[in-house]
């Protein structure tokens, strides 16, 4: 390698006094919650009506809850059992780090289960508008990486690589931007232009099925540049823990995806 790009000298830290910290990684969390609330809002009201405004205001708190638990008992559970086993009370150290995104997809999902059984609301459609928000987090949390200089990219001799701080001196993939690429702006996109169709808004489950496999599959192309866990490594065929988790997402979303196409409108 003859020539890297530097690492932008970002510091995680945006404001800093005394002991209290507001760090970029939580602003882009809030942000995603926020600006996917915002967004979500504007979908319900267009037919057919999925839910209340009201619905999605109120249903923020359980998204919030679903991020943040699922995200971090995913993992707890998935990455990391034995040493937090070993460290239980370290699980609630989330300031350190450690957070999954297949986790806190979960988690939400499970979240808005759990609140549109008790708000009498249709599920698949009120899933649908949510999934139309969620590459919006997704990409926050990508950028959010980026920042961090974490979860960098396997050693490549591309023009872009980058030597990343903690990274060791060789350049790297800087593979949380191609992430946030295509698991928040290519997705968002698709999503996007999809729900702008009302036929295709009157087929409940198909929108939240473009965004399960949409994601599982952009996460499968992003593990390729990836530089996997350090205590996982790569796996059977050279392949990544993330790729794994993310194949049930396709098939489950490409089942949402068919079934929603086999549906006569509105049903």
């Amino acid at each position: 390698m003859l020539f890297a790009l530097p690492f932008p000298a970002f510091d995680p830290v945006l404001v800093a006094i005394g002991p209290f910290a507001i760090r970029w990684y939580a602003l882009a969390y809030i942000g995603g919650l926020l600006l996917g609330w915002r967004y979500m809002r504007a979908l319900t009201a267009k037919p057919p009506v999925a839910s209340e405004p009201e619905d999605v205001d109120d249903f923020l708190l359980w998204a919030t809850l679903g991020v943040v638990l699922g995200g971090r008992l995913g993992y707890v559970l998935l990455y990391r059992p034995g040493y937090y086993v070993a460290n239980p009370i370290e699980i609630f150290a989330v300031w350190q780090g450690g957070m999954s995104f297949h986790g806190g997809i979960l988690g939400v999902a499970l979240g808005g289960i759990a609140f549109v059984r008790r708000r009498g609301l249709a599920a698949l459609p009120f899933a649908d508008r949510l999934a139309c928000a969620a590459p919006i987090g997704l990409f926050l949390g990508r950028l959010a990486n980026f920042i961090n200089g974490e979860l960098w990219g396997r050693v490549a001799d591309v023009p872009w690589a980058m030597v990343f701080p903690r990274g060791g001196p060789l350049a790297r993939h800087p593979s949380q931007i191609y992430q946030a690429a295509l698991e928040g702006l290519l997705l968002f996109a698709v999503l996007h232009v999809l729900q702008r169709r009302e036929s295709v808004r009157a087929r409940p489950g198909l929108l939240a099925g473009v965004f399960i496999a949409g994601y599982g599959l952009a996460r499968i192309v992003g593990e390729m540049f990836r530089e996997p866990d350090a205590h996982i490594g790569f796996l059977a065929l050279g392949t990544t823990w993330g790729q794994w988790l993310s194949l049930p997402m396709v098939a489950i979303g490409a089942v949402l995806i068919a079934r929603g196409l086999r549906r006569k409108e509105g049903t």
